[in-house]
């Protein structure tokens, strides 16, 4: 018999806030960390949702004053999130230690003759793990945007092949020069705050955050699940499938990602009838949302509330699938859906239950998608207990 696995705890760090709970707070007021931001110097401002480097500074050397360590804005981003999470699970030797990242400490090339060291991800996650006394050998996740979705589905593979018994998720990526430049030249970013499956999208916001989730297996003669733990979401299914499509296109019938929500609910047991909210990936470029819509559909899903969190956060990278996982339990947690923000006028031509408002709902399983460059597509589904 499978061990059952669990997300027991989280955080996170983004332009909303610096907690779960701050974030949900805002969310629920509607806010969003979009805003134009000059990020290039030759050239205009973009909109895009930017942690106050201020704020965060001032955070991190509120808990880590004593650190005589020198670490980048990254890595403050990443250790505040993870910071709360350690305090209440003390890792050990079957603790292991996961990154989700796309572009970890890419800033750091800027001007430089040769590759600094901290610009190897297993470097970045090396010195994070380091720094709270992770004894395994740190794992590193970079799958372009599924990332997040994915570092999920590892912990919970790794822990039911007992490989470890617990795990901690931390997954992050902040705003560069790199990234717009990147995205720029693919003409994908809008030109006003992003707009999921409306009409008149043209195209995304890139983001910035750092979020941490703690996984562990149901044993708590082990250990591992604290006493004074306020919730459990069970990691029923999951699966990353790639449609070889394209190097940055979806596939246009949405094969991959069809495939990715198809197995993970088999492994799940859970019929498209039983799913209750759709944390989607929607990123407001054209052919991401309608190859969406087709792959839900697909799987009789269209009537199933839906959202995608891009108008707050705008797309966040590795860190998205994660982050967007946490509001998803949030959301579970409270009864509470939360609007597809800046959705006015359907854009696709499938059909799709997109929230518009603040809405109460009971929701005991939820499916969260996402899809990247290279034709990857992962989906996870979790139960609330």
């Amino acid at each position: 018999m499978r061990k059952e696995v669990y997300i027991t705890d989280y955080n996170c760090v983004t332009p909303l806030g610096f907690t779960a709970d701050a974030n949900w707070k805002a969310l629920l007021e509607g806010r969003s960390g979009v805003a134009l931001h000059k990020i290039i110097d030759n050239q205009d401002a973009f909109y895009a949702s930017m942690i106050d480097s201020e704020k965060l500074n001032e955070e991190f050397n509120r808990f880590f004053a004593q650190n005589t360590i020198d670490f980048t804005r990254l890595e403050k981003m990443l250790l505040l999130s993870l910071r709360p999470l350690v305090e209440k699970h003390t890792p050990s030797d079957d603790t292991a230690f996961i990154l989700s990242t796309t572009k970890g400490n890419i800033s750091l090339l800027k001007n430089q003759s040769e590759l600094p060291e901290g610009v190897y991800l297993s470097k970045l996650a090396q010195k994070t793990a380091d720094f709270f006394g992770f004894t395994t050998k740190p794992i590193v996740v970079s799958n372009a945007c599924v990332s997040g979705v994915m570092a999920i589905a590892v912990a919970k593979n790794m822990i039911q092949a007992g490989k470890y018994k617990d795990a901690f998720i931390i997954a992050g990526d902040e705003l560069s020069e790199f990234v717009i430049s990147g995205f720029n030249s693919f003409q994908a970013i809008g030109s006003g705050p992003c707009k999921p499956y409306d009409k008149n999208r043209d195209g995304i916001n890139i983001g910035e955050a750092a979020a941490a989730v703690y996984v562990t297996s149901c044993h708590s003669d082990e250990g591992r699940i604290s006493q004074n733990e306020k919730f459990r979401f069970k990691v029923l299914g999951d699966s990353a499938v790639n449609d070889a499509n394209h190097i940055s296109g979806p596939s246009r019938t949405g094969d991959g990602l069809y495939a990715s929500i198809r197995n993970a609910m088999t492994e799940a047991k859970v019929s498209s009838k039983q799913i209750d909210f759709i944390s989607a990936h929607g990123t407001a470029t054209l052919y991401n949302d309608e190859m969406e819509a087709i792959a839900f559909n697909r799987m009789e899903l269209q009537n199933v509330p839906l959202n995608s969190m891009k108008g707050y956060y705008g797309h966040c990278l590795g860190a998205s699938g994660l982050l967007e996982s946490i509001i998803s339990m949030e959301s579970a947690l409270h009864n509470t859906l939360l609007p597809s923000k800046n959705f006015e006028e359907m854009g696709v031509t499938q059909p799709l239950n997109i929230i518009t408002e603040n809405q109460s709902a009971a929701v005991r399983y939820l499916l969260k998608t996402a899809s990247g460059f290279g034709g990857c597509n992962a989906a996870v589904v979790l139960e609330k207990c």
